[in-house]
């Protein structure tokens, strides 16, 4: 009952033209053409469709969502946008996943949290994201995989007149981790640990993006 009291309040129009009260917002996109530059924001020609979903509401505005489908991808000074489903939704697993052969997977969704105030909606999201490159070299030598954790952080702006939510920012950060070394040298672990992690491999201030075109999410059941 809590997730149609939500949607309740930013939905008087749903509530009084008897239609069902809507549990999601989305955005219809397409695909990024590559699937880990996140400086690329080229779509492909593949429809895709971003969701959130209410699972729980909470007191004080707070509500619990599931993503799916990934996240507007896009650069300040840019005119593209794609939807990101690799490092927006990232991967999961355990060596002893069954069925996985102790590998990760892809996620198809992924847990987020957002706040709304009646105005604003603040949604954030973590991920991770690997390129399951893991490897093991001559003379005992190692390499794990790169892995990157990915934070989103989605600034909305609510319309009441079309029931709609416009994505003003995103502050967006990944960082990178790394493991390598040789169990024959006498310092057999080197790790790399960097919380924000820009392109060109050196530490970077997470960014903040703004949309090259209006950017809207609407109601969904």
């Amino acid at each position: 009952m809590k997730v149609i009291y939500f949607f309740a309040m930013i939905s008087a129009l749903f509530l009084f033209s008897g239609k069902t009260v809507a549990q999601a917002i989305t955005y219809q996109g397409f695909e990024c053409l590559s699937a880990t530059n996140t400086n690329d924001p080229t779509p492909t020609n593949i429809p895709a469709v971003s969701r959130f979903e209410v699972i729980e509401v909470l007191d004080g505005g707070i509500v619990r969502l599931i993503l799916s489908g990934g996240l507007p991808r896009f650069v300040n000074d840019g005119q593209s946008v794609c939807i990101d489903r690799d490092t927006a939704i990232g991967f999961a697993g355990i060596p002893e996943a069954v069925g996985s052969g102790g590998l990760p997977f892809r996620l198809e969704s992924i847990e987020a949290t957002g706040y709304f105030n009646g105005q604003d909606l603040l949604i954030s999201v973590n991920s991770i994201y690997t390129d399951l490159s893991a490897s093991r070299g001559t003379f005992s030598s190692f390499r794990t995989s790169r892995i990157q954790p990915v934070s989103n952080i989605l600034i909305f702006d609510y319309l009441a007149k079309t029931n709609s939510f416009v994505l003003d920012k995103i502050i967006h950060n990944k960082g990178f981790t790394q493991t390598s070394g040789s169990t024959g040298s006498l310092t057999p672990f080197m790790e790399t640990i960097i919380p924000s992690f820009g392109e060109s491999g050196i530490f970077a201030v997470p960014l903040i993006l703004t949309p090259p075109s209006s950017i809207v999410y609407r109601l969904d059941n």
